[in-house]
């Protein structure tokens, strides 16, 4: 989720890197899954995993470069992950790759020589591994980074309907099918996205995706109840409008999914920016109150006043731009705000009202930063449910009602914050018992 555009030689990468991921028992050492055991010594030297016992994945992927998201979730497979105290070991492993674009930083070749995963250009070519059957049990697909165009409306042109396009016609070709993980919202274009759902319904593969944010830790553990009377509900985050706007809006949408009556849809989007962002707040358009809510759960909060600190201070590599607000109505009459204060916080926290109650609920939504961005583990530990059981741990339409929000948003934005009704977002579906976020301590 968090780029942060680092950009190195493969081999300066590879000598400063060694001592944490290549050096020691690589090469002479193996683990099993079943073989993990609680070591300090697993969080500096681990030692290179056995692939007895489990079953192989392929990774399509645009990009796989230090801190691009192949690289976190993809290397979770590739090296396990820590989770309960000791070194967790995936029942998959990583056997092919296919890799769209390879930038002077691509560790994707020295990855494949190092660990024996067959990479390629060609999707087909990961799926079958070079035959005419398909010899993978589950498909990471990860198009997310990497040098594409935008397209009017500012959108990143990542091909990930394209790259879902191959994977179904391999699966035609082969006359099966396997779990697909698609990361983060489903395309920039909503009839691509509708055709992606399709595909995984008349072929009848699960199919799963998203981002981090729904999945990572919260402080406090708040799980709304599944028939929560929520009438309003608040996203304080940070980042650039569309990339970081899929996770404000999936960060909303995991949470409001849940109240009285299910899902329902959208009816309309607006995107506002600058001083318009605090006349819609002054207006009633959104909740003050709501926002104090969120932000008294911030952990990075910017001490001062909102409107002075957004769009006057860079953080990072976050340059100091204005306030950007989403607008979005939701079909039952629920209203959903997400706001993006770069400059004023640098994390994602929520607050709702809540009918009957006087204080609204609230919590954080926790993200470790990089260069280890644990965040990822909770990722992959629900990716890791899809491939085992074969079922989706919480409903893809999730991440199709955030892209057609997020699509809708753009073109507000295009047309200066435009309201812009959604018919097509009729998008019903009831939220699971537990939306899969991870509990306790962040290292075990």
């Amino acid at each position: 989720m968090l780029d942060r555009h680092q950009r190195c030689s493969r081999r300066k990468f590879l000598a400063s890197a060694a001592a944490l991921t290549f050096a020691g028992g690589i090469g002479t050492t193996s683990l099993r899954a079943e073989e993990a055991k609680p070591t300090p010594d697993y969080r500096a030297r681990p030692p290179k995993l056995s692939r007895e016992g489990r079953k192989p994945i392929a990774v399509v992927t645009t990009v796989y470069r230090p801190l691009s998201h192949a690289y976190h979730i993809a290397g979770r497979w590739i090296y396990g992950y820590g989770r309960d105290g000791q070194l967790h070991v995936p029942k998959h492993y990583v056997a092919t790759m296919s890799v769209d674009q390879t930038p002077d930083n691509d560790l994707s070749r020295e990855i494949g020589k190092e660990f024996d995963i067959r990479v390629s250009r060609s999707v087909a070519e990961a799926l079958t591994n070079g035959t005419d059957k398909l010899a993978v049990d589950g498909v990471l697909l990860i198009a997310e980074h990497g040098n594409y165009p935008r397209n009017d409306r500012g959108q990143i042109l990542y091909p990930r309907y394209e790259m879902m396009e191959q994977i179904v016609d391999v699966f035609r070709k082969t006359g099966k099918s396997v779990p697909v993980f698609n990361d983060k919202h489903l395309s920039y274009d909503w009839d691509k996205a509708q055709k992606m759902m399709g595909w995984a319904k008349d072929l009848k593969f699960p199919f799963m995706a998203g981002s981090s944010l729904p999945v990572t830790w919260r402080r406090p553990e708040l799980e709304l109840s599944a028939s929560a009377n929520v009438e309003e509900g608040l996203v304080a985050g940070y980042g650039g409008i569309e990339i970081y706007g899929f996770h404000a809006l999936e960060t909303l949408q995991v949470m409001l999914e849940r109240r009285k009556g299910g899902e329902t849809g959208v009816k309309a989007v607006t995107v506002l920016t600058g001083n318009d962002v605090w006349k819609a707040g002054d207006a009633g358009q959104w909740s003050w109150d709501l926002l104090e809510a969120a932000l008294s759960r911030s952990e990075t909060l910017n001490p001062g006043d909102v409107r002075r600190n957004v769009g006057n201070i860079a953080v990072g590599n976050m340059p100091a731009t204005p306030a950007t607000a989403y607008l979005v109505e939701y079909r039952d009459g629920t209203r959903g705000t997400c706001l993006l204060l770069n400059g004023h916080v640098q994390d994602f926290t929520f607050a709702a009202k809540i009918k009957g109650e006087t204080k609204p609920a609230s919590c954080m939504f926790h993200l470790p930063p990089p260069p280890g961005a644990k965040y990822f583990d909770c990722l992959a530990g629900n990716i890791e449910k899809l491939l085992e059981a074969g079922k989706v741990p919480y409903p893809v339409e999730r991440t199709l009602l955030t892209t057609g929000v997020l699509a809708a948003g753009m073109e507000s934005h295009k047309n200066r914050g435009t309201r812009v009704e959604t018919a097509h977002l009729e998008i019903r579906y009831a939220a699971p018992a537990d939306s899969g976020f991870f509990r306790g301590n962040v290292a075990g």
